[in-house]
């Protein structure tokens, strides 16, 4: 099933489904000057926030050939709704995933991104089988890919000026990690963690 079927936590977040009652924090985090500067999306109004949302709750429970989980990220001391994230994959024999999403500005530069990009890891290499994950980011956004690189990502490519985005030329940077070298990092993670003891 293409879906969160029981919500996960993290030390600080609940990654779950998105509900209605989710639209005031979201049309706040889609508003967001700081969100957009680096997507191809402009800052959104209340209706549009609406129109989106009712888009992720419609997204379909059957796996398809390409499947796309939307998640809203929950702070667990305020149950408030700071992250709107993704992780898309394909139902096919290449097994290829992809992870990226925002968080309210507010909650910028406090690890955050990193604790729900290694959940979203979790749930592609182990609940959907996938082989391989891919994060994109704008090449000026140094906090993005800083954030994927924490969670063991590494710098598979760098495309010069491939896309105009709002106005201007600009580089993408290609972030990857296959399952094998996720392993192999959360297993040196287990073996620090019992050393230490």
């Amino acid at each position: 099933m293409v879906q969160l079927s029981n919500a996960h936590t993290t030390a600080r977040l609940t990654l779950r489904r998105f509900e209605l009652d989710d639209l005031d924090d979201l049309a706040l985090i889609l508003a967001s000057e700081a969100v957009n500067r680096y997507l191809y999306s402009e800052p959104r109004d209340r209706a549009a926030a609406l129109a989106a949302l009712q888009g992720r709750l419609a997204e379909p429970d059957d796996v398809t050939e390409d499947n796309i989980l939307n998640v809203a990220v929950e702070l667990r001391t305020t149950k408030r709704v700071i992250g709107d994230f993704i992780l898309r994959w394909t139902e096919n024999e290449h097994r290829q995933g992809e992870i990226g999403g925002s968080l309210h500005p507010d909650f910028h530069s406090q690890g955050l991104a990193g604790e729900v990009y290694e959940e979203l890891l979790v749930l592609g290499f182990t609940q959907y089988g996938l082989r391989r994950v891919v994060g994109r980011c704008d090449a000026r956004n140094a906090p993005s890919v800083r954030s994927l690189e924490k969670v063991g990502l590494r710098q598979e490519a760098h495309f010069v000026e491939n896309e105009f985005v709002k106005g201007e030329w600009t580089d993408e940077i290609v972030m990857a990690v296959r399952k094998v070298e996720w392993e192999r990092r959360r297993d040196g993670r287990a073996d620090a963690s019992s050393h230490r003891r």
